[in-house]
């Protein structure tokens, strides 16, 4: 399954304890609790560009599987690191963080975010 396309969050599970935990300020978190940010990917192969609109913060990340990339985090901090695929997953730490991009069926995504014990999970529906 191709992960291109465009999806609209439909659903998150511990939003504010885990923007908390990476340092986002409260203000940031209070306005973005109720966003539904659209992910779109576009995906070429090995190479993928993702773009998250949330509100007015745009976030643009390009990666290629298996190679070193410049990753924007959620609280704007430049991080070098590898994603990799493993069938319907692409998985990458960014510092203490570790994401699992997952495409469930050909309409969904499920992006977990793990910080410690803090498990945040986003699901978002092809649009």
């Amino acid at each position: 399954m191709a992960f291109s396309g465009k999806y609209q969050l439909e659903s998150q599970e511990n939003f504010e304890p885990f923007m908390k935990a990476v340092g986002l300020p409260d203000d940031l978190i209070q306005k973005g609790k109720d966003l539904k940010s659209i992910s779109e990917i576009e995906e070429s192969g090995d190479n993928f560009k993702v773009t998250v609109t949330t509100g007015s913060k745009v976030l643009v990340n390009t990666f290629t599987i298996g190679q070193e990339a410049e990753l924007e985090t959620l609280n704007g901090e430049k991080v070098k690191a590898v994603v990799q695929r493993e069938g319907n997953k692409l998985k990458v730490t960014l510092k203490a963080v570790e994401s699992v991009t997952e495409l469930v069926d050909g309409n969904t995504i499920v992006n977990t975010m793990t910080l410690g014990d803090i498990v945040y999970r986003r699901t978002s529906k092809r649009i």
